[in-house]
């Protein structure tokens, strides 16, 4: 791969100075320089689908009680709805080379993009963590598999604190320190990091699957996995709520997509780029995922669906070492992409002159130790709850964008506009806030947030079935603020329309 990952320093168009310096830096600014190929749209696809967290959300639907085989099915669609919504989301930063923050802005306002721009930064700092807390889980169980005597110090009840042990507060603040490093260095380290990792998760997994697989014997390998196995009509619904899960899990990249697709040299070399990077490079992943968790069962008498544990349960102490340090590097890349990257742009975007790019993604990098990942991901029933939560507050941002640019501006937007404080502006309402899209996106996340609710707190009291609304709670969103938006948007759009 020829091309590096532009970097917002030097990829901006000079502030003009006709912009409002209270929206604009050099990060934010139009690109003058859009030079993504479809490869690396491709490449930042294929890091973000290879984390330890997307195995460990693909391996929790075996909950849902499907088999493998409906897992399977539900995951292939659930990509492809991905796909579908990522083309949407791409095309109007592609076009005017701004990040997803500022496109909102035609239709939150000015200043009421700075309501989407907090919302995403707060969620990325939610995955940052998470994805963090997932992979930091190697170092812990590398540690115990070469100097057995840390056990004690695994031990939470033992040596813990907030939920977490010691060893494992050691191994998140090596993770911590070490993507913060990268990330310090610039995007092109970070393209550097983005190249290696793909491909290395690639072949571990790979490795793995061919290892238990001639360990168990391919006839041995039963694709029945469901603890309650549903055929026929009976597993539709379940089979769709796992798809509408797997869509939850990408709801935040998906959403923020922009932040990339403005870097795209054409809108064609995004769409090819989508469609390397998730149907197709998703498909093999997904199988890959499928089939390696299938053969832990007879190989080692139970379910293992984190990839971290199935590697630690090999014989050679070189394969547990290497593959854990793939794990390890891969993960770096694959969260400093999704959500490093992302909220420094939307904290900039709070206070442009104050808040710069790196300073944006290190508010996020402290932010997501004081949440206390590890509680929001360590149970598949954990799991779904935090992705429908998730979830329900990100559908509604995407409903408000969408419905705005394709049903409201007709795929038009005054790029100029987008940076002035002036009241003859295209995009400037009341106070610099838009109040139909600061509605429909507040009615859209109450009514997906309330099944989430209803069902119950998963952190030690009965859940209602997955098979429940909260499951939609992204989908309830996107169409409650999309309706929403639209119903209060009539005027506009007549306006539109005659121009």
């Amino acid at each position: 791969m020829t091309d590096t990952l532009p970097s917002p320093d030097d990829s901006a168009i000079d502030a003009r100075a006709d912009y409002h310096p209270r929206l604009t830096n050099d990060d934010l600014a139009p690109l003058k320089n859009q030079n993504w190929s479809s490869y690396n749209i491709f490449a930042f696809w294929m890091s973000d689908v290879h984390s330890v967290g997307g195995y460990v959300t693909a391996g929790s639907l075996f909950a849902l009680g499907l088999t493998s085989w409906q897992v399977l099915v539900a995951l292939v669609v659930g990509i492809v709805i991905v796909n579908v919504f990522a083309n949407l989301v791409a095309k109007p930063s592609q076009l005017t080379g701004v990040p997803y923050p500022v496109i909102c802005r035609a239709s939150f306002g000015v200043l009421g993009a700075n309501i989407p721009a907090i919302i995403r930064g707060v969620i990325a700092v939610a995955w940052y963590g998470i994805q963090t807390y997932l992979a930091s889980h190697a170092f812990v169980v590398l540690g115990l598999k070469l100097w057995p005597s840390l056990a004690p110090y695994a031990d939470v009840d033992q040596h813990g604190f907030l939920g977490l042990s010691a060893l494992g507060w050691a191994g998140f603040l090596a993770m911590w320190v070490l993507q913060a490093l990268v990330f310090w260095r610039g995007m092109d380290s970070i393209r550097k990091f983005i190249d290696f990792c793909g491909p290395a998760v690639y072949v571990v997994m790979l490795v793995l699957a061919v290892y238990l697989i001639g360990k168990a014997g391919w006839s041995n390998v039963s694709l029945t996995l469901g603890s309650v196995d549903h055929t026929g009509w009976s597993a539709l619904p379940v089979v769709l709520g796992a798809i509408a899960l797997v869509v939850s899990y990408f709801s935040g990249p998906m959403l923020n997509f922009g932040d990339f697709s403005r870097y795209g040299r054409t809108y064609s070399a995004v769409e090819r780029g989508n469609f390397l990077g998730l149907p197709v490079n998703f498909l093999f992943f997904s199988i890959l995922t499928v089939v390696t968790a299938s053969a832990t069962l007879p190989v080692y008498g139970r379910l293992i669906t984190d990839p971290v544990e199935t590697v630690a349960e090999m014989d050679s102490v070189f394969a547990v070492a290497l593959g854990l340090l793939t794990f390890i590097v891969a993960t770096i890349g694959i969260n400093i992409v999704a959500n490093f990257v992302s909220p420094a742009f939307d904290f900039s975007h709070v206070a442009p002159q104050k808040i710069s790019w790196r300073m944006g993604g290190m508010i996020a990098a402290i932010a997501s130790v004081l949440i206390t990942p590890w509680n929001l991901y360590n149970n598949p029933e954990v799991i779904h709850y935090t992705l429908e939560t998730l979830g329900a507050f990100i559908g509604p941002l995407f409903g408000v964008l969408i419905a705005d640019y394709y049903l409201v501006r007709r795929q038009h937007v005054d790029v100029d506009d987008l940076f002035t404080m002036s009241e003859n502006g295209r995009y400037w309402y009341r106070r610099g806030y838009h109040p139909a899209a600061v509605a429909a996106t507040v009615s859209g996340a109450l009514f997906a947030v309330i099944p989430v609710v209803l069902q119950g707190n998963p952190f030690g009291v009965h859940v209602w079935g997955m098979t429940g609304a909260a499951q939609y709670s992204w989908f309830i969103g996107v169409g409650v603020a999309a309706v929403a938006y639209l119903a209060l948007t009539t005027r506009e759009r007549s306006v539109v329309a005659g121009a």
